[in-house]
């Protein structure tokens, strides 16, 4: 654990962001579980397992939206510790946290390709959406963790950007993603609408400073 007064002049964040890499791919690549090989039947021809391939398109639907959902996170992590020239306590812990809600991701994600066409869906599309309401607000907390004591432990003049990706976090991201899940009830459909139009609009890239994606 790294002491707050931890005297650094340059970059000391390798440590944490190769360990968040590897959440982060991890997390990717167990999503890939959810894509399953139809049943072989000795009698099977090719207009069958076509069949059986087109039903399984929830599972496509909740893995791309997933992986690319996770992808577009990455990037905004890395975006921030651009930012960020050291750690400390309470940084490692936020960074943890948000972590651990990324690991969650394909859990929701096999509900909603197991129950997408079943009266259930409206159960899995509430976790669905309310899972990133929660990494919305992980992201918030972490991005409160760097600008804590006046932007300590920024790049000089980061501490604008870290604080407008927080505002991104407060006023688009954890309101959006707190409606995806309220519309779960109505329209499981709209949940996951709106969860895809919110990872592709953290994916345009914006003109900042670092070069790196808003949060």
């Amino acid at each position: 654990m790294i002491p707050p007064e931890h005297p650094v002049t340059d970059k000391d964040t390798g440590r944490l962001e190769a360990f968040s890499d590897g959440v982060f791919s991890i997390a990717m690549t167990l999503l890939v579980l959810e894509l399953k090989v139809p049943p072989v039947a000795a009698n099977s021809t090719p207009a069958q397992l076509a069949s059986q391939l087109l039903r399984q398109w929830p599972s496509y639907l909740a893995f791309t939206t997933s992986f690319f959902t996770i992808l577009i996170m990455w990037v905004n992590h890395h975006g921030i510790f651009r930012l960020v020239r050291r750690t400390d306590s309470t940084l490692l812990f936020a960074n943890g946290f948000l972590l651990l809600l990324v690991t969650a991701v394909p859990f929701p994600t096999a509900l909603v390709a197991a129950y997408l066409r079943t009266p259930a869906a409206t159960t899995a599309c509430e976790v669905y959406g309310f899972t990133f309401v929660l990494i919305s607000l992980g992201y918030a907390l972490l991005l409160h963790a760097t600008r804590r004591n006046n932007g300590r432990l920024l790049l000089p003049h980061a501490l604008g950007q870290i604080n407008h990706r927080l505002r991104s976090c407060y006023l688009i991201g954890t309101p959006l993603y707190l409606l995806s899940t309220l519309a779960a009830p109505i329209a499981p459909w709209l949940t996951i609408a709106i969860c895809t139009v919110l990872w592709l609009y953290w994916a345009i890239p914006r003109n900042e400073l670092d070069g790196a994606f808003r949060a």
